[in-house]
């Protein structure tokens, strides 16, 4: 998904979860052949079930309807993050501060672009995440991706 779409489509669908209670965790949008999928995962501290998904699919479609920022035909799918949510604000971490996490670099460090290890702490720049014994810092623009990592 290109960024600008991306960004777009977050600044017209979190507003309106915030509004209905609910956290946007993430956003993907697959094109495909013919139809395409936006999925959109959603928390709330009571944690989602199946209303929950409904109520967020009928009023992001509607909104969708309305603004139409996506061109071709697709499939909008709602859902809960999972064991393995993905962390994308600075909000994200602090809530998983003592927890394990899989963290991906946009750029290799010393050759190395992925580091598992306890998240320790959380500051306006970045991140301190305990990786084999060792203290890794990394700031919020070096990160990639990043993700919650269930021990299983």
């Amino acid at each position: 998904m290109g960024t600008l779409l991306r960004e777009r489509l977050i600044a017209l669908i979190e507003p309106l979860l915030i509004q209905l209670g609910y956290e946007l965790v993430e956003l993907e949008y697959v094109p495909g052949r013919g139809r395409g999928a936006l999925r959109v995962f959603i928390d709330q501290p009571q944690g989602i079930g199946l209303e929950d998904c409904e109520r967020v699919s009928r009023e992001v479609s509607a909104l969708l309807d309305v603004e139409d920022p996506i061109p071709a035909a697709y499939a909008l799918e709602v859902s809960s993050p999972g064991s393995d949510r993905v962390l994308r604000t600075r909000g994200h971490f602090e809530r998983f501060v003592g927890e394990r996490v899989l963290i991906e670099l946009a750029t290799p460090r010393e050759g190395r672009r992925r580091y598992t290890g306890l998240l320790r702490s959380v500051s306006d720049e970045g991140v301190a995440l305990e990786v084999d014994g060792q203290m890794q810092s990394m700031p919020f623009r070096e990160i990639g991706k990043a993700r919650l990592a269930p021990l299983n």
